[in-house]
Order: structure tokens, then sequence, then C-alpha cells
């Protein structure tokens, strides 16, 4: 396998350990190895963090599920409002600048950081 490949083959790992160990996080991992490890230009990062995810979240769910670990009533009205939420993202994606992404990145990842330890 060619170098690149490995790297990328890391970073895959070590957003699905992050998802399936805290049930996500996956993409806050991801993002910064992907552009920093890998080489990877900020949207496109963001953009394949997505893609990368979701199978990852699949996973997740299912073996959540399987555990018994997954209240699905309780998930609905999260996941309702997350498809509204990424559908409106994604839209509205193409037109922010890079630096701000980058910046609102940063401040998600402070402010969940900082809500884990308080």
């Amino acid at each position: 396998m060619h170098s690149s490949k490995w790297k990328y083959a890391l970073a895959g790992g070590a957003a699905g350990l992050a998802n399936g160990f805290f049930g996500g996080g996956g993409g806050s991992v991801l993002v910064p190895v992907l552009t920093r490890l890998c080489g990877m230009e900020q949207r496109r990062a963001f953009a394949t963090s997505v893609a990368v995810i979701l199978p990852l979240c699949v996973l997740s769910v299912v073996i959540y599920f399987m555990r018994g670990g997954l209240d699905l009533t309780a998930a609905w009205p999260y996941l309702v409002g997350g498809t509204v939420g990424g559908w409106l993202g994604g839209r509205l994606f193409k037109g922010v600048r890079v630096d701000w992404l980058r910046r609102g990145f940063g401040l998600l990842l402070i402010y969940g950081g900082v809500r884990y330890l308080v």
C-alpha cells in the first residue's frame, strides 16, 4: 500500500476508534488528521469527514443497539433536527470561507472539550 494510503487508513482508524469509544466525535479527529497528516485541503477534509463518518456512525448504532444501549424514542427528535441541520449546513457549506469554517470548527472543539471537562 502506498504511504499516503496508509495515512488515510490510519486517519480512518482513529476516527472509527473515537466514534466507537465515545459514541461520536470521529469527525473531530478526522478533519485535523486529514489536513495535517494527509495534506488534504480544508474544505475537502470537512466533506470527506462527513462521508467517512456516516458508515462509522451506522456501525456504532448497530453495536449500541445490539448491546441495549440505544433509546430510539429519545433519539428521534435529535435525528429529525440533525437531518434538517445537516441539509442546511450542506447547502451553506460552499458559500462559507475556509478560514471561517476552520475557526468555527476550532470553537466547536474547544466548546466540546471544556464541556466534557467541567
